[in-house]
C-alpha cells in the first residue's frame, strides 16, 4: 500500500483558491479536484518510478472549501474520481469521502488524500 498525504489544488505552481458555493462554482471545484488528482499521480510516479506499478486506487478522501450548508461536495470531488477512472479504468474506482469544510490550507478550494494498492 502507498498512503499519500493530502495535496491542495494547484495549477502551474499557483494555489486554486476560493469557496465553492460562494465565489467559486461547482465546475471550478471539479477542476480543482482534478488538479489535485494530477498532483497525486505525479507523487505516485515519483515514489514508484512508474504509474504501471499501480494495482488500484483503494480510497480517496476529498475536502471542499465550501459555504455552510453546501450539499454538492460529491459533485466537486467527482473531478478527482473521474480523472482516476480515466487514467486507470476499473482499477481507478475507489471508495471515498467527499466532505465540505469551512477552510483549507492557503485558502485552497480542494484537498485530496489517497490510498493506492501497489503491484507486488
Amino acid at each position: 500500500m502507498l498512503y499519500l498525504a493530502g495535496v491542495i489544488s494547484t495549477r502551474d505552481g499557483t494555489v486554486l483558491t476560493g469557496t465553492v458555493g460562494g465565489e467559486r462554482s461547482i465546475e471550478d471545484g471539479y477542476a480543482a479536484a482534478a488538479a489535485c488528482a494530477l498532483t497525486q499521480l505525479a507523487v505516485i510516479k515519483r515514489e514508484l518510478g512508474t504509474l504501471d506499478a499501480v494495482e488500484g486506487i483503494v480510497g480517496l478522501n476529498g475536502y471542499v472549501n465550501a459555504v455552510a450548508g453546501f450539499a454538492d461536495s460529491p459533485k466537486v470531488i467527482n473531478g478527482a474520481s473521474d480523472l482516476l477512472v480515466a487514467a486507470f479504468g476499473d482499477a481507478g474506482r475507489h471508495v471515498r469521502a467527499a466532505v465540505g469544510v469551512n477552510a483549507l490550507p492557503r485558502n485552497a478550494m480542494v484537498e485530496i488524500q489517497m490510498t493506492v494498492l501497489v503491484k507486488s
